[in-house]
């Protein structure tokens, strides 16, 4: 989608710190990190929301967490643990409309959240 930050993002269009990329997902650092490790993890496909999700992109979504799990390993966070987030429409938090994991990790995260 021609305004759509995220694939703005995915397209190179606007610069970003990356911290892990592959043929599926792009994983940036949140410009306003909520954790001492903010990371997005994106698909390249653009879906909107979780009510967006088709049956055919079963397999992008798994792509999504083992990005997680990766990421946690190449951080050192993954035995001390971490959390995944996604948010679906407003009244939960979400802001930009292309589907996204909120990874975070590097400090006690309590439940339930604010």
């Amino acid at each position: 989608m021609s305004n759509c930050l995220f694939c703005k993002i995915v397209d190179k269009e606007i610069d970003s710190d990356i911290v892990y990329e592959d043929e599926h997902v792009i994983a940036f650092n949140d410009t306003n990190p909520q954790a001492p490790l903010h990371i997005l993890i994106i698909p390249r496909k653009h879906i909107a929301t979780i009510n967006d999700i088709d049956v055919a992109d079963t397999i992008l979504l798994g792509n999504l967490f083992l990005a997680a799990r990766n990421i946690a390993q190449q951080l050192g966070v993954d035995k001390n643990g971490y959390r995944v987030v996604m948010n679906c429409n407003r009244d939960a938090g979400q802001t930009v409309f292309h589907l996204h994991l909120h990874f975070l990790a590097g400090r006690p995260l309590h439940w339930p959240p604010g």
